[in-house]
């Protein structure tokens, strides 16, 4: 309970932060909670731990924010932790998962869980932090599709599958059925959907010697009512994009190909010139304020010892970075 108390004095619940989620060493339970005041420029790591007593597990993948309540998803140690984003203090645990990846709020109480290797969706009721049922999106005799991120238009989910695999998968969520699926390049890595109703999402197009295959990568638009691919761009074999993102206006976009690049989405050319250069060390994860645009970027440097996180304004001029824990790969705003 001291702790409890103690932390609870370094939240100020009046004012914004930014949780960041790292994932620790693989098999190793060295994920851990970092949280970002944004006015003082102050860190705190090892949140959960210090307030709660218990590790946060192995390999932190994802966090969100819905009705009061911060949902950790935790990767490898199958579970998803349930905290009061003010305080830090662990509320309820969603078990019974293989290998969650995000959750995805429909309502109060209803969201998805994607999964790496379960092949299905899971649907839970955030209230009860219960499961309620299973989505079988196993393609029969073939292991796909594993899923990853969500974004919604109207009642339509669009998940990605990037672990071999090559489909933008579509779920009417009045019904939990797949409707429909979209075919991309491949191993989509992440979603964005901007403010005209694209979905923005980069392939990686795999590696050398992949059974799966391999391409070069890309960059997408799709459109959300005609789930058709309106825009490529096309990079350089060994070049590997990732987190797509967007500003709050939801006309901007952001990803990281080894130096963090930003354009336009309405865009028709790519630009000339990087955003924020690359620093000859690993980014590895990346987030827009919604409210101010400023730029975090998170550094996983060797993947060993603790990864940095740096602030940029709008412009991108750095303001300030901080030690986090290992790998950080993640970023939620409270």
């Amino acid at each position: 309970m001291d702790e409890i108390v103690r932390y609870q004095k370094k939240i100020d619940s009046s004012s914004r932060g930014l949780f960041i989620t790292n994932e620790g060493n693989f098999m190793y339970g060295s994920a851990s909670l970092s949280y970002y005041n944004i006015k003082e420029k102050k860190v705190e790591n090892d949140v959960f731990y210090s307030v709660n007593g218990i590790p946060l597990g192995d390999v932190a993948q994802s966090m969100t924010i819905h009705n009061g309540i911060a949902y950790i998803v935790v990767n490898n140690s199958n579970v998803i932790f349930g905290i009061d984003p003010n305080t830090c203090e662990l509320k309820g645990m969603i078990t019974g998962l293989i290998s969650p990846r995000y959750i995805h709020f429909v309502s109060d109480t209803k969201a998805y869980v994607t999964d790496l290797y379960e092949f299905a969706i899971t649907v839970i009721n955030p209230k009860t932090f219960a499961i309620t049922k299973k989505i079988d999106v196993k393609v029969p005799g073939i292991n796909q599709h594993p899923t990853e991120q969500m974004v919604q238009y109207k009642n339509f989910l669009f998940i990605n599958c990037w672990s071999y695999d090559n489909k933008i998968l579509v779920l009417d969520t009045n019904t939990d059925k797949v409707v429909d699926e979209i075919t991309v390049p491949i191993q989509p890595t992440s979603l964005a959907i901007d403010k005209y109703n694209k979905i923005w999402t980069v392939t990686d197009g795999g590696y050398e010697g992949s059974p799966y295959g391999h391409e070069a990568p890309s960059l997408l638009r799709i459109d959300a009512e005609t789930r058709k691919i309106e825009k490529k761009f096309t990079f350089e074999f060994g070049d590997w994009p990732s987190e797509v993102c967007l500003n709050g206006a939801r006309d901007t976009l952001y990803f990281i190909n080894k130096s963090v690049w930003r354009l336009n989405v309405k865009a028709n050319e790519f630009p000339k010139k990087p955003f924020i250069p690359f620093k000859k060390t690993k980014f590895y994860g990346l987030t827009v304020d919604p409210v101010t645009s400023e730029v975090y970027l998170a550094d996983a440097i060797d993947y060993v010892q603790k990864g940095v996180v740096y602030r940029y304004t709008a412009s991108g001029k750095e303001v300030d970075r901080f030690k986090v824990g290992i790998i950080p790969g993640a970023f939620c705003f409270k």
